[in-house]
This record gives structure tokens, sequence and C-alpha cells, in this order.
């Protein structure tokens, strides 16, 4: 198994491509390839699409209860 492989939630990725998207908002970076154009579209249309389900509304606290409320139900990836 890959060590750097994981599965993210939908909350961790919203929360990933939020923050990212600040920090280059931020960094005010304007210069960018046609590879960073293609990643900038993937971001973006993947915000938008994670932005209307139900992730927007969890926070940390939620998906670690829940996690912790599954452990018992030993479910399987």
């Amino acid at each position: 198994k890959d060590a750097n492989a994981a599965l993210l939630s939908n909350f961790e990725v919203f929360q990933l491509l939020t923050d990212l998207k600040q920090q280059r908002k931020e960094s005010g970076k304007n210069k960018q390839s046609s590879g960073q154009q293609n990643l900038n579209t993937i971001m973006y249309e993947t915000l938008k699409y994670i932005s209307k389900t139900p992730c927007r509304y969890q926070s940390p606290e939620t998906v670690r209860d829940f996690l912790i409320a599954m452990k018992d139900h030993k479910l399987t990836k």
C-alpha cells in the first residue's frame, strides 16, 4: 500500500480547496501556466459542486464525532 494514499471526506476536500483558494487570493499570484490554469478549473468546478452539498455545514468536530460513532461498526473501505 502507498503510505501517502488516504481517503478524504467531502468535508476535508472542501476545507482543503477553500484554504488553497484563500492562500492564492492572499498571495496575489497572477502568472499561470496552462497546467496551472487546468488545475484552477478543476478546483473551481469541484468547489462549485461540493459547495452545494451538506459538507459545507460540517465542522471538524462533527466529522470526528461521526467517525468515533462508526468505529464500533467495523466498516471497511
